[in-house]
């Protein structure tokens, strides 16, 4: 392998470039490639612990990070008192830069839809103006005894240009696709 990193990213709408901050996000990804790349791995990690090997970077970047045992919540609808009455939960966020972020791994398309939940999840959270959602490169898996792959990040980077390039939906965030 060259020295190139296999960790890419698009952005939607194609017709806006990155928040500033994008970069310094692929970067914390890049920056653990060896552990959580899944061209080079012979079978990927977990979505917790493709999060925890990330986490770290993300932590100095200022994003609040889930971890074992506490899960982030992001408001829905709020009732009496300004309390909420429905959240969703999130991987990681950014107030500063009203940023979400999904860590998805083996059920990011067929195992489980998880792209879709959390493309419509994110539309309804308060508070979230750019969504980054990153997903395996290659999804390495058995189907009936034999080893398959699946492009993850190409397939739902297609999807996220028909959603964006489409005049019938309008997300009302920023997506920024990592994939790993």
């Amino acid at each position: 392998m060259s020295n190139a990193s296999s960790i890419r990213f698009a952005m939607f709408p194609r017709t806006q470039p990155p928040p500033a901050f994008v970069a310094q996000v692929v970067a914390a990804f890049r920056a653990r490639e060896a552990k959580i790349g899944t061209e080079q791995l012979a079978k990927g990690l977990k979505s917790d612990d493709v999060l925890g090997e990330v986490a770290p970077g993300l932590s100095a970047l200022g994003f609040e990070v889930e971890r074992q045992g506490v899960r982030l919540q992001r408001p829905v609808f709020f009732g009496e008192n300004g309390e909420p009455t429905l959240q969703y939960e999130i991987d990681g966020y950014h107030a500063g830069w009203r940023c979400g972020i999904e860590v998805e791994a083996g059920r990011a398309l067929g195992g489980g839809n998880a792209f879709y939940r959390d493309l419509i999840q994110a539309a309804v959270m308060v508070d979230v103006e750019v969504l980054i959602i990153a997903v395996p490169n290659a999804y390495r898996f058995n189907s009936g005894g034999k080893p398959a792959v699946t492009r993850d990040y190409e397939k739902c980077r297609e999807l996220a240009e028909a959603i964006y390039g489409h005049q019938r939906l309008r997300l009302p965030y920023q997506l920024v696709l990592i994939g790993y």
